[in-house]
C-alpha cells in the first residue's frame, strides 16, 4: 500500500522528473535536474518569500528588541512581555521565517529520495499510466559527469554556494556591554560558526551522496541566492510598487 508521503510527493516529483526527462532531447538528466529545481523553486517560491520576509521583519526590529532588553534587564518576565506586544504590534511573528521552510522540508525529503533511488539505477515502478517509463534514468549528465557517484568539485561547489547564501542573510551583531551581553555575543558567534559550518556540513554530505544529488542542491541554492537577491532589492526599493514595502521596511 502506497502512504501518504509516496503518494502525495515522492510519486508526483518522481513523474515529473521522467516527463522532464523523455521530453528532453538526448534525455540528459543534467538538463533535467535544472529544469525540475526551476519548477520546484517556482512552486515554492511564495513560501520562501514569505520565509525570506519574515528574517527581515525580524532583523528590522533588532533595534527595539534591544532597547526593550536595556529597559527590562533582570526582569526576563516583563521583558518578554514587552516583546510579545512589539511583535503584536508590528504583526510579526518570530516563527515567521521558519514556518514556510518548514512546509518545504517534505518536498526537499521527496526530491532527495527521488535522486538518491533513480540515480542508483532502482527500476521506475511508480509511474503514472499516462508517462512513458524510459525502465531507467541514465545517469551521464552533460555527456561526462556520472551523476549515480560522488563528485568532490559539485561537492565543493555546493558549499562555497551555500556559504555565499549565508554571508547574503543579515547577521545580528554582537551586544554592547550590558547585562544581556553575555547571551547576545554567544548567538552572535553561534550565527557566525553557523556561516562556515553549514557550508563544511554541505560539502560531507554531497560527497557521501551520488552527485546527482549535490548538483541539484547547487542549482536550488544559486536560485535561492537569485531570489534573496530580487526580494531584499524591492525591500530596499523606495519605489516599489508592493504597498507593504518602503524604504527596507516591511509594512504591515
Amino acid at each position: 500500500m502506497v502512504n501518504f508521503f509516496t503518494a502525495v510527493f515522492y510519486q508526483p516529483i518522481l513523474n515529473l522528473v521522467v516527463a522532464i526527462y523523455n521530453i528532453l532531447p538526448g534525455h540528459d538528466i543534467g538538463w533535467t535536474i535544472v529544469i525540475l529545481t526551476v519548477i520546484i523553486k517556482a512552486v515554492l517560491y511564495p513560501l520562501s518569500k514569505k520565509a525570506i520576509e519574515g528574517q527581515k521583519s525580524l532583523q528590522n526590529l533588532q533595534p527595539k528588541l534591544e532597547e526593550i532588553k536595556k529597559k527590562h534587564a533582570g526582569d526576563k518576565e516583563a521583558s518578554s512581555r514587552a516583546m510579545m506586544e512589539l511583535y503584536r504590534q508590528e504583526k510579526v511573528s518570530p516563527l515567521s521565517s521558519c514556518l514556510p521552510l518548514l512546509i518545504q522540508l517534505p518536498f526537499f525529503w521527496a526530491i532527495f529520495k527521488v535522486f538518491r533511488d533513480e540515480l542508483m539505477g532502482k527500476s521506475l515502478i511508480m509511474i503514472y499510466p499516462f508517462i512513458s517509463n524510459p525502465g531507467t534514468l541514465n545517469p551521464l549528465a552533460f555527456g561526462f559527469i556520472d551523476f549515480s557517484k560522488p563528485n568532490i568539485v559539485l561537492a565543493f561547489l555546493a558549499g562555497i554556494s551555500q556559504y555565499f547564501q549565508a554571508k547574503m542573510m543579515p547577521m545580528r551583531p554582537a551586544a554592547a556591554k550590558s547585562d544581556g551581553a553575555k547571551d547576545e555575543n554567544m548567538m552572535a558567534m553561534m550565527n557566525k560558526q553557523m556561516l562556515y559550518f553549514m557550508p563544511a556540513l554541505t560539502i560531507f554530505i554531497c560527497f557521501t551522496l551520488p552527485s546527482g544529488l549535490a548538483f541539484y542542491w547547487l542549482i536550488s541554492t544559486l536560485l535561492t541566492i537569485a531570489q534573496q537577491w530580487w526580494i531584499f532589492r524591492k525591500l530596499k526599493d523606495p519605489n516599489s510598487t508592493d504597498p507593504k514595502v518602503i524604504e527596507g521596511e516591511i509594512i504591515k
